[in-house]
């Protein structure tokens, strides 16, 4: 009997011990976004039209090979998550992923062409909108719950930090396509209200998953991306100033819910983090921030324009720093460095000091063993 005792006694402290240790854990973050946070879910998604599995995707980064990152080098959230000592949660498709590393990295759910609306991005075939992405995020509760026990989860989810990046595919993808309904079922302004309604939803999901610490990223001026200049109907290659009233309305509005989910929900502290003036006076002024150009992508298929997506056969621009835009749809890393910093400058993040920087890929701008087209 006393020997059975003795036995309960060390499996309790055994297990009350790891449940300590493991409520303990260093802060992660939960990543829900689009193209623009995407670090390698699509990639895994055989059928999905929207990848960044081809080089010269990810040549800043790491050892230059295409990583599912839609950009040259690191995402806004890479930045940022760099800058506050967080480590960079992995794809949640990521063949590698286990228990373990998402209680010591976190996971990134983000989907190329995905959006707060399920409807946003069909054409893409496959992808995560946000309520699929909040759908998995309760899969790896489920997980994380039987490695670690209830109580201990619990505490995770609630020390976590949370990005929702999403919204510029329901524009563009979406609302602005008349293929779909919603360009006729709705106009400019009760579309971003319909928009506003959904997210609503999302986010109060996600505080009943312990999401207590939550940023939504705000819409840059997508009116002024590459791809949105050479489809002007002006013809002029200038910025769509309808998309841009879009991107400043869909702000606006969402800035406003983040306050008032804030003050409602137990414990939330939800931050909107807004760069739509500094990406815009970037474009504008490009050589004030070091940029040469600010209208047409680095990496594009020769004067084909637009080519979408950069592929093998593309051409690379002279010097990767200059330009403000990756591809037809994407800023490069220079730009997102700026993007970054102005959220986190707004938002006043600090590196928690007690949380170890990892080492963030410096991109290695300069000229690519590929043929480049001159600057333009």
């Amino acid at each position: 009997m006393k020997i059975l005792s003795l036995a309960l006694a060390i499996m309790v402290v055994t297990i009350f011990g790891t449940t300590i240790n493991v409520s303990h854990c260093k802060e992660v973050q939960f990543i829900f976004g689009d193209s623009l946070s995407d670090v390698g879910n699509n990639k895994q998604l055989s059928r999905s039209l929207a990848q960044a599995n081809l080089p010269w995707y990810g040549i800043d980064f790491g050892n230059g090979l295409p990583n599912g990152r839609f950009c040259n080098g690191r995402t806004v959230a890479d930045i940022i998550g760099d800058k506050m000592g967080l480590p960079r949660p992995p794809a949640f498709l990521d063949p590698s992923l286990t228990e373990d590393i998402m209680l010591e990295k976190g996971v990134n759910y983000a989907s190329g062409g995905g959006g707060i609306l399920n409807a946003t991005g069909t054409y893409f075939i496959q992808r995560f909108s946000l309520y699929k992405q909040i759908e998995l995020f309760e899969g790896t509760q489920k997980l994380i719950r039987s490695k670690i026990g209830k109580e201990a989860a619990e505490k995770f989810f609630q020390n976590s930090r949370y990005v929702v990046a999403l919204g510029s595919n329901d524009f563009i993808n979406n609302y602005l396509m008349p293929v779909y309904s919603d360009s006729w079922t709705y106009n400019d302004v009760t579309f971003v209200d319909h928009l506003m309604e959904t997210l609503k939803d999302q986010l109060k999901i996600l505080h009943k998953l312990g999401a207590r610490k939550l940023m939504v990223f705000g819409l840059g001026p997508m009116g002024c991306i590459p791809l949105q200049r050479v489809l002007s109907t002006s013809g002029s290659g200038g910025c769509q100033e309808r998309s841009n009233k879009l991107a400043l309305s869909f702000n606006k509005e969402a800035s406003k819910l983040l306050k008032e989910l804030s003050s409602t929900l137990p414990n939330a502290n939800y931050q909107f983090g807004d760069a739509y003036d500094v990406v815009n006076d970037v474009i504008t002024n490009p050589s004030k921030y070091g940029f040469s150009n600010s209208e047409s992508p680095c990496c594009s298929f020769g004067r084909i324009r637009p080519s979408l997506t950069c592929v093998p056969a593309s051409s690379l621009c002279k010097d990767r720093s200059k330009y403000v835009f990756w591809d037809e749809y994407h800023p490069s890393d220079a730009a997102n460095q700026i993007i970054a910093n102005e959220i986190i400058k707004k938002l006043g993040f600090m590196h928690d000091q007690n949380q170890p920087i990892e080492p963030s890929p410096a991109p290695a701008f300069g000229p690519s063993s590929q043929d480049e087209e001159d600057e333009q």
